[in-house]
Protein backbone atom coordinates (compact mmCIF):
# COMPACT_ATOMS: atom_id res chain seq x y z
CA UNK A 1 0.00 0.00 0.00
CA UNK A 2 2.75 2.37 0.51
CA UNK A 3 6.66 1.84 -0.96
CA UNK A 4 9.91 2.22 1.26
CA UNK A 5 12.97 4.08 1.04
CA UNK A 6 15.85 2.93 3.36
CA UNK A 7 18.34 5.41 3.69
CA UNK A 8 20.06 3.98 6.52
CA UNK A 9 23.89 2.47 6.19
CA UNK A 10 25.36 5.53 4.09
CA UNK A 11 26.22 9.27 4.65
CA UNK A 12 23.22 11.10 3.36
CA UNK A 13 23.86 13.61 0.34
CA UNK A 14 23.54 17.26 1.03
CA UNK A 15 20.72 19.82 -0.37
CA UNK A 16 19.10 19.25 -3.15
CA UNK A 17 20.70 15.34 -3.84
CA UNK A 18 18.82 14.64 -0.63
CA UNK A 19 16.01 16.12 -1.66
CA UNK A 20 16.13 14.21 -5.26
CA UNK A 21 15.71 10.57 -2.85
CA UNK A 22 12.31 11.88 -0.88
CA UNK A 23 8.95 11.44 -2.18
CA UNK A 24 7.51 14.12 -4.55
CA UNK A 25 4.25 14.32 -6.35
CA UNK A 26 4.72 15.56 -10.12
CA UNK A 27 2.96 18.94 -9.78
CA UNK A 28 4.03 20.55 -13.14
CA UNK A 29 2.36 24.22 -12.95
CA UNK A 30 4.72 25.60 -16.05
CA UNK A 31 2.53 22.76 -18.00
CA UNK A 32 -0.55 24.51 -16.98
CA UNK A 33 0.48 27.74 -16.93
CA UNK A 34 -0.28 27.26 -21.44
CA UNK A 35 -3.53 25.85 -20.68
CA UNK A 36 -4.77 29.21 -18.13
CA UNK A 37 -3.09 31.57 -19.91
CA UNK A 38 -6.51 32.09 -22.93
CA UNK A 39 -8.82 31.67 -19.78
CA UNK A 40 -7.31 34.33 -18.19
CA UNK A 41 -7.33 36.58 -21.11
CA UNK A 42 -10.75 35.81 -22.02
CA UNK A 43 -12.09 36.92 -18.53
CA UNK A 44 -9.98 40.19 -19.17
CA UNK A 45 -11.94 40.86 -22.69
CA UNK A 46 -14.88 40.01 -21.63
CA UNK A 47 -15.77 39.65 -18.05
CA UNK A 48 -18.71 38.30 -16.47
CA UNK A 49 -19.92 36.35 -19.73
CA UNK A 50 -16.99 34.79 -19.74
CA UNK A 51 -17.31 33.60 -16.36
CA UNK A 52 -20.78 32.83 -17.20
CA UNK A 53 -19.52 30.54 -20.06
CA UNK A 54 -16.87 28.71 -17.64
CA UNK A 55 -19.34 27.58 -15.22
CA UNK A 56 -21.43 26.21 -17.59
CA UNK A 57 -18.27 24.34 -19.34
CA UNK A 58 -16.43 23.45 -16.15
CA UNK A 59 -18.62 22.90 -13.40
CA UNK A 60 -22.03 22.36 -15.43
CA UNK A 61 -24.19 25.36 -14.25
CA UNK A 62 -26.04 27.98 -16.19
CA UNK A 63 -25.91 31.56 -14.33
CA UNK A 64 -27.59 34.48 -14.72
CA UNK A 65 -25.07 36.07 -12.23
CA UNK A 66 -21.89 35.43 -10.65
CA UNK A 67 -22.43 37.39 -7.40
CA UNK A 68 -23.99 35.21 -4.77
CA UNK A 69 -27.11 37.21 -3.74
CA UNK A 70 -27.91 38.34 -0.01
CA UNK A 71 -30.22 36.53 1.16
CA UNK A 72 -28.23 32.87 -0.12
CA UNK A 73 -25.82 34.02 2.76
CA UNK A 74 -28.57 34.68 5.09
CA UNK A 75 -30.60 31.48 4.11
CA UNK A 76 -27.23 29.34 4.54
CA UNK A 77 -26.56 30.21 7.47
CA UNK A 78 -30.15 29.66 8.56
CA UNK A 79 -30.41 26.19 7.59
CA UNK A 80 -26.64 25.52 8.71
CA UNK A 81 -26.25 22.19 11.02
CA UNK A 82 -26.16 24.15 14.70
CA UNK A 83 -23.25 21.83 15.42
CA UNK A 84 -21.34 22.73 12.31
CA UNK A 85 -22.30 26.51 13.42
CA UNK A 86 -20.89 25.75 16.59
CA UNK A 87 -17.84 24.50 15.71
CA UNK A 88 -16.98 27.08 13.07
CA UNK A 89 -17.47 29.89 15.83
CA UNK A 90 -15.42 28.23 17.87
CA UNK A 91 -12.49 27.96 14.83
CA UNK A 92 -12.97 31.56 13.96
CA UNK A 93 -12.56 32.30 17.97
CA UNK A 94 -9.33 30.47 18.44
CA UNK A 95 -8.27 31.56 14.40
CA UNK A 96 -8.57 35.16 16.09
CA UNK A 97 -6.80 34.63 19.33
CA UNK A 98 -3.86 33.66 17.35
CA UNK A 99 -3.97 35.90 14.49
CA UNK A 100 -4.59 39.38 16.58
CA UNK A 101 -1.26 39.17 18.13
CA UNK A 102 0.17 39.01 15.10
CA UNK A 103 -0.47 42.53 14.16
CA UNK A 104 2.87 44.70 13.91
CA UNK A 105 2.87 48.02 15.40
CA UNK A 106 4.56 51.01 13.84
CA UNK A 107 8.38 51.72 15.22
CA UNK A 108 10.41 54.85 14.86
CA UNK A 109 13.98 54.38 15.21
CA UNK A 110 16.06 57.56 15.91
CA UNK A 111 19.19 56.67 13.88
CA UNK A 112 21.08 60.41 14.66
CA UNK A 113 19.66 63.29 16.61
CA UNK A 114 17.05 64.73 13.84
CA UNK A 115 16.78 61.52 11.92
CA UNK A 116 14.83 58.88 12.05
CA UNK A 117 13.27 55.97 10.27
CA UNK A 118 9.67 54.76 10.78
CA UNK A 119 8.50 51.26 9.67
CA UNK A 120 4.44 51.35 10.08
CA UNK A 121 2.49 48.71 8.61
CA UNK A 122 -0.77 49.55 5.96
CA UNK A 123 -3.21 46.68 4.90
CA UNK A 124 -3.51 45.94 1.24
CA UNK A 125 -6.43 47.63 0.11
CA UNK A 126 -8.98 44.80 -1.41
CA UNK A 127 -7.93 41.04 -1.60
CA UNK A 128 -9.53 38.03 -3.16
CA UNK A 129 -10.09 35.10 -0.99
CA UNK A 130 -10.41 31.31 -2.62
CA UNK A 131 -12.32 28.74 -1.27
CA UNK A 132 -11.75 25.46 -3.05
CA UNK A 133 -14.52 22.97 -4.14
CA UNK A 134 -14.27 19.99 -6.17
CA UNK A 135 -14.16 16.63 -4.43
CA UNK A 136 -14.47 18.00 -0.93
CA UNK A 137 -15.95 21.24 0.74
CA UNK A 138 -13.49 23.06 2.85
CA UNK A 139 -15.40 25.88 4.82
CA UNK A 140 -12.11 26.24 7.46
CA UNK A 141 -10.36 27.56 4.39
CA UNK A 142 -12.89 30.31 4.49
CA UNK A 143 -12.01 30.93 7.51
CA UNK A 144 -8.32 30.30 7.25
CA UNK A 145 -8.17 33.13 5.08
CA UNK A 146 -10.85 35.81 5.98
CA UNK A 147 -9.31 36.09 9.51
CA UNK A 148 -5.76 37.19 9.12
CA UNK A 149 -7.02 39.05 6.53
CA UNK A 150 -9.43 40.64 8.74
CA UNK A 151 -6.81 41.16 11.55
CA UNK A 152 -4.81 43.26 9.29
CA UNK A 153 -7.65 45.70 8.85
CA UNK A 154 -7.90 44.86 5.45
CA UNK A 155 -10.94 47.47 4.27
CA UNK A 156 -12.44 45.28 1.86
CA UNK A 157 -12.82 41.28 1.41
CA UNK A 158 -14.73 39.57 -1.44
CA UNK A 159 -14.11 35.49 -1.63
CA UNK A 160 -15.05 33.08 -4.79
CA UNK A 161 -15.66 29.65 -4.59
CA UNK A 162 -16.57 26.81 -7.25
CA UNK A 163 -20.62 27.15 -8.15
CA UNK A 164 -22.14 23.59 -7.81
CA UNK A 165 -24.61 21.95 -9.83
CA UNK A 166 -25.96 20.23 -6.75
CA UNK A 167 -26.81 24.13 -5.01
CA UNK A 168 -28.42 25.42 -7.99
CA UNK A 169 -25.04 27.14 -9.30
CA UNK A 170 -24.41 28.43 -5.79
CA UNK A 171 -21.38 27.44 -4.07
CA UNK A 172 -21.34 25.45 -1.38
CA UNK A 173 -24.07 26.45 1.14
CA UNK A 174 -22.03 25.41 4.47
CA UNK A 175 -19.04 28.06 2.38
CA UNK A 176 -21.88 30.73 2.22
CA UNK A 177 -22.33 30.41 5.58
CA UNK A 178 -19.08 30.70 7.05
CA UNK A 179 -19.27 33.50 4.89
CA UNK A 180 -21.98 35.22 6.85
CA UNK A 181 -20.39 34.03 10.51
CA UNK A 182 -17.49 35.75 9.37
CA UNK A 183 -19.16 39.10 8.12
CA UNK A 184 -18.00 38.35 4.29
CA UNK A 185 -20.97 39.68 1.95
CA UNK A 186 -19.43 39.57 -0.87
CA UNK A 187 -18.87 36.34 -2.69
CA UNK A 188 -18.86 35.11 -5.99
CA UNK A 189 -19.58 31.69 -7.77
CA UNK A 190 -16.24 31.29 -9.55
CA UNK A 191 -13.49 28.79 -9.49
CA UNK A 192 -10.56 27.81 -11.01
CA UNK A 193 -8.09 30.15 -12.90
CA UNK A 194 -10.73 32.38 -13.83
CA UNK A 195 -11.69 33.15 -10.41
CA UNK A 196 -7.96 34.28 -9.95
CA UNK A 197 -8.21 36.25 -13.65
CA UNK A 198 -11.99 37.73 -11.95
CA UNK A 199 -9.74 39.15 -9.07
CA UNK A 200 -7.12 39.99 -11.30
CA UNK A 201 -8.38 42.46 -13.96
CA UNK A 202 -11.69 42.81 -11.95
CA UNK A 203 -15.33 42.78 -14.11
CA UNK A 204 -18.44 44.65 -14.30
CA UNK A 205 -19.75 42.61 -10.79
CA UNK A 206 -16.24 41.92 -9.10
CA UNK A 207 -13.96 45.12 -8.42
CA UNK A 208 -10.00 44.29 -9.02
CA UNK A 209 -8.34 42.99 -6.00
CA UNK A 210 -4.60 44.03 -4.70
CA UNK A 211 -4.07 40.10 -3.98
CA UNK A 212 -5.58 36.74 -3.95
CA UNK A 213 -5.01 33.98 -1.38
CA UNK A 214 -6.15 30.64 -0.48
CA UNK A 215 -5.06 27.02 -1.81
CA UNK A 216 -6.98 25.48 -5.03
CA UNK A 217 -6.11 23.06 -7.78
CA UNK A 218 -3.02 23.26 -10.34
CA UNK A 219 -5.41 25.65 -12.34
CA UNK A 220 -5.30 27.80 -9.76
CA UNK A 221 -1.69 27.82 -8.88
CA UNK A 222 -1.37 28.27 -12.59
CA UNK A 223 -3.08 31.50 -12.53
CA UNK A 224 -1.66 32.67 -9.54
CA UNK A 225 2.00 32.76 -11.51
CA UNK A 226 0.37 33.71 -14.74
CA UNK A 227 -0.56 37.12 -12.09
CA UNK A 228 2.02 37.35 -9.77
CA UNK A 229 3.75 41.14 -10.41
CA UNK A 230 0.12 42.33 -11.17
CA UNK A 231 -1.27 40.50 -7.86
CA UNK A 232 0.68 39.74 -4.79
CA UNK A 233 -0.51 35.60 -4.12
CA UNK A 234 0.48 33.78 -1.00
CA UNK A 235 1.58 30.76 -2.76
CA UNK A 236 1.61 28.46 -5.23
CA UNK A 237 -0.45 25.52 -3.40
CA UNK A 238 0.32 22.14 -4.67
CA UNK A 239 -1.06 19.08 -3.26
CA UNK A 240 -0.84 18.47 0.25
CA UNK A 241 1.51 16.85 2.19
CA UNK A 242 2.00 15.47 6.12
CA UNK A 243 5.34 13.98 7.31
CA UNK A 244 5.54 12.44 10.65
CA UNK A 245 9.13 12.13 12.00
CA UNK A 246 8.85 9.17 14.66
CA UNK A 247 10.73 6.86 16.88
CA UNK A 248 9.93 3.65 18.82
CA UNK A 249 7.94 5.97 21.28
CA UNK A 250 5.20 6.70 18.76
CA UNK A 251 2.04 4.76 18.71
CA UNK A 252 2.06 2.69 15.53
CA UNK A 253 -2.27 3.59 15.66
CA UNK A 254 -1.87 6.77 15.40
CA UNK A 255 0.84 7.31 12.54
CA UNK A 256 -1.39 5.55 10.70
CA UNK A 257 -4.45 7.85 11.40
CA UNK A 258 -2.49 10.63 10.95
CA UNK A 259 -0.69 9.45 7.30
CA UNK A 260 -4.23 8.14 6.17
CA UNK A 261 -5.99 11.69 7.10
CA UNK A 262 -3.88 13.56 4.50
CA UNK A 263 -4.50 10.58 1.49
CA UNK A 264 -8.11 11.39 1.81
CA UNK A 265 -7.71 15.13 0.89
CA UNK A 266 -6.76 13.53 -2.78
CA UNK A 267 -5.18 11.21 -5.12
CA UNK A 268 -2.02 13.11 -5.10
CA UNK A 269 -1.53 13.97 -1.15
CA UNK A 270 1.27 12.96 0.07
CA UNK A 271 2.35 11.15 3.55
CA UNK A 272 5.56 10.74 4.68
CA UNK A 273 6.77 8.47 7.56
CA UNK A 274 10.13 9.24 8.53
CA UNK A 275 11.53 6.61 11.20
CA UNK A 276 15.04 4.87 12.45
CA UNK A 277 12.26 2.40 13.81
CA UNK A 278 11.63 -0.91 11.84
CA UNK A 279 9.56 -2.21 14.11
CA UNK A 280 7.13 0.85 14.03
CA UNK A 281 7.90 1.23 9.66
CA UNK A 282 6.04 -2.27 9.96
CA UNK A 283 3.30 -1.39 12.33
CA UNK A 284 2.38 1.48 10.54
CA UNK A 285 1.93 -0.89 7.69
CA UNK A 286 0.01 -3.31 9.57
CA UNK A 287 -2.22 -0.34 10.81
CA UNK A 288 -3.16 1.30 7.31
CA UNK A 289 -4.79 -2.00 6.46
CA UNK A 290 -7.88 -1.88 8.77
CA UNK A 291 -8.04 1.74 9.32
CA UNK A 292 -8.17 2.07 5.03
CA UNK A 293 -10.64 -0.46 4.55
CA UNK A 294 -12.69 0.99 7.80
CA UNK A 295 -13.12 5.00 5.91
CA UNK A 296 -14.80 6.57 2.99
CA UNK A 297 -12.95 7.81 0.14
CA UNK A 298 -10.84 4.59 -0.35
CA UNK A 299 -10.48 3.96 -3.69
CA UNK A 300 -10.14 7.21 -5.88
CA UNK A 301 -8.36 9.35 -2.86
CA UNK A 302 -6.43 7.01 -0.03
CA UNK A 303 -5.14 4.28 -1.88
CA UNK A 304 -4.18 5.93 -4.85
CA UNK A 305 -2.05 8.63 -2.22
CA UNK A 306 -0.57 6.15 -0.11
CA UNK A 307 0.71 4.08 -3.32
CA UNK A 308 2.00 7.10 -5.30
CA UNK A 309 5.47 8.13 -5.43
CA UNK A 310 4.77 11.09 -3.14
CA UNK A 311 4.05 8.90 -0.33
CA UNK A 312 6.64 6.81 1.36
CA UNK A 313 7.81 5.04 4.70
CA UNK A 314 11.68 6.66 4.92
CA UNK A 315 13.71 4.44 7.11
CA UNK A 316 16.88 6.61 8.58
CA UNK A 317 19.56 5.66 11.01
CA UNK A 318 18.85 7.90 13.67
CA UNK A 319 17.26 10.73 14.72
CA UNK A 320 19.93 13.09 13.35
CA UNK A 321 19.40 11.63 10.00
CA UNK A 322 16.05 11.95 10.50
CA UNK A 323 16.00 15.98 11.18
CA UNK A 324 18.34 16.21 8.22
CA UNK A 325 15.64 14.57 6.24
CA UNK A 326 12.62 15.88 7.17
CA UNK A 327 14.59 19.73 6.57
CA UNK A 328 15.01 18.80 3.16
CA UNK A 329 11.67 17.56 2.68
CA UNK A 330 10.12 20.86 3.91
CA UNK A 331 6.97 19.74 4.52
CA UNK A 332 3.57 21.85 4.61
CA UNK A 333 2.53 19.66 7.61
CA UNK A 334 5.03 17.68 10.11
CA UNK A 335 5.03 15.87 13.12
CA UNK A 336 7.15 15.17 15.76
CA UNK A 337 6.24 11.86 17.83
CA UNK A 338 9.68 10.96 19.23
CA UNK A 339 11.17 10.80 22.60
CA UNK A 340 11.11 14.73 23.80
CA UNK A 341 8.81 16.05 21.19
CA UNK A 342 8.91 19.55 21.51
CA UNK A 343 13.08 19.92 21.72
CA UNK A 344 13.12 17.80 18.73
CA UNK A 345 10.49 19.93 16.93
CA UNK A 346 12.94 22.91 18.10
CA UNK A 347 15.36 21.71 16.03
CA UNK A 348 13.50 21.76 12.78
CA UNK A 349 14.12 24.55 10.62
CA UNK A 350 12.04 23.94 7.31
CA UNK A 351 8.30 22.97 7.85
CA UNK A 352 4.79 24.97 7.27
CA UNK A 353 3.76 23.90 10.85
CA UNK A 354 4.40 21.79 12.94
CA UNK A 355 2.54 19.36 15.60
CA UNK A 356 4.40 18.76 18.55
CA UNK A 357 3.21 15.29 20.02
CA UNK A 358 1.13 12.24 20.25
CA UNK A 359 -1.96 15.30 20.72
CA UNK A 360 -1.71 17.58 18.38
CA UNK A 361 -2.51 15.89 15.11
CA UNK A 362 -2.56 17.80 11.96
CA UNK A 363 -6.42 17.40 11.82
CA UNK A 364 -6.57 20.12 14.86
CA UNK A 365 -4.42 22.39 13.06
CA UNK A 366 -6.90 22.37 10.20
CA UNK A 367 -9.92 23.30 12.25
CA UNK A 368 -9.19 24.15 15.74
CA UNK A 369 -5.49 24.94 16.95
CA UNK A 370 -5.84 28.53 16.64
CA UNK A 371 -2.86 28.58 13.57
CA UNK A 372 -3.43 28.52 9.80
CA UNK A 373 -3.58 25.60 7.51
CA UNK A 374 -2.94 27.54 4.48
CA UNK A 375 0.78 26.41 4.05
CA UNK A 376 3.61 25.91 2.05
CA UNK A 377 3.99 22.87 -0.17
CA UNK A 378 6.40 21.75 -2.54
CA UNK A 379 8.98 21.70 -0.74
CA UNK A 380 8.67 25.98 -0.55
CA UNK A 381 8.76 25.70 3.30
CA UNK A 382 12.38 25.87 2.79
CA UNK A 383 11.82 29.26 2.12
CA UNK A 384 8.00 30.53 2.65
CA UNK A 385 5.69 30.92 5.58
CA UNK A 386 1.70 30.10 5.79
CA UNK A 387 -0.88 32.52 6.08
CA UNK A 388 -0.50 34.86 8.18
CA UNK A 389 -2.02 39.18 9.30
CA UNK A 390 1.46 39.50 7.85
CA UNK A 391 0.80 38.15 4.35
CA UNK A 392 -1.53 41.20 4.44
CA UNK A 393 0.49 43.92 5.56
CA UNK A 394 2.61 45.86 3.56
CA UNK A 395 5.83 47.39 5.19
CA UNK A 396 6.83 51.40 4.67
CA UNK A 397 9.87 53.09 5.45
CA UNK A 398 8.88 56.52 6.43
CA UNK A 399 12.74 58.43 6.32
CA UNK A 400 12.29 61.82 8.35
CA UNK A 401 15.79 64.00 8.29
CA UNK A 402 16.60 67.63 9.40
CA UNK A 403 19.20 69.62 7.60
CA UNK A 404 21.61 69.18 10.53
CA UNK A 405 21.28 65.44 10.22
CA UNK A 406 21.40 65.51 6.28
CA UNK A 407 24.59 67.81 6.50
CA UNK A 408 26.33 64.97 8.94
CA UNK A 409 26.05 62.24 6.12
CA UNK A 410 25.83 64.10 3.04
CA UNK A 411 29.84 63.77 2.06
CA UNK A 412 29.06 59.84 2.13
CA UNK A 413 26.15 59.89 -0.04
CA UNK A 414 27.93 62.13 -2.39
CA UNK A 415 30.92 59.50 -2.30
CA UNK A 416 28.88 56.51 -2.74
CA UNK A 417 26.56 58.09 -5.85
CA UNK A 418 30.14 59.11 -7.49
CA UNK A 419 31.70 55.67 -6.43
CA UNK A 420 28.33 53.97 -8.35
CA UNK A 421 28.57 56.80 -11.44
CA UNK A 422 25.50 58.12 -10.43
CA UNK A 423 26.44 61.97 -9.82
CA UNK A 424 23.05 63.52 -9.95
CA UNK A 425 22.50 61.60 -7.35
CA UNK A 426 24.98 63.67 -5.62
CA UNK A 427 24.08 66.21 -7.53
CA UNK A 428 20.78 66.53 -5.24
CA UNK A 429 22.41 66.91 -1.90
CA UNK A 430 24.94 69.53 -3.13
CA UNK A 431 21.56 71.86 -4.57
CA UNK A 432 20.36 71.60 -0.83
CA UNK A 433 24.16 72.78 0.49
CA UNK A 434 24.68 75.32 -1.93
CA UNK A 435 27.01 72.78 -4.35
CA UNK A 436 29.47 72.37 -1.28
CA UNK A 437 28.61 70.00 0.84
CA UNK A 438 29.99 69.65 4.84
CA UNK A 439 32.48 67.21 4.99
CA UNK A 440 34.01 67.38 1.85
Amino acid sequence: MISRIDLRGNALPEGGALRDLLPRAEFDVEAALEKVRPICEDVHHRGTAALIEYAEKFDGVTLERIRVPAEALAEALEKLDPQVKAALEESIRRARTVHRAQRRTEHTTQVVPGGTVTEKWVPVERVGLYAPGGRSVYPSSVVMNVVPAQEAGVESIALASPPQKEFGGLPHPTILAACALLGVDEVYAAGGAQAVAMFAYGTEECASANMVTGPGNIWVAAAKRYFTGRIGIDTEAGPTEIAVLADETADPAHVAADLISQAEHDPMAAAVLVTDCAALADAVERELEPQVAATKHVEDRIKPALAGRQSAIVLVDGLEQGLKVVDAYGAEHLEIQTADAAAVAGRVRNAGAIFVGPWAPVSLGDYCAGSNHVLPTGGCACHSSGLSVQSFLKGIHIVDYSRDALAEVAHHVVTLAEAEDLPAHGAALKARFGWKVPGQ
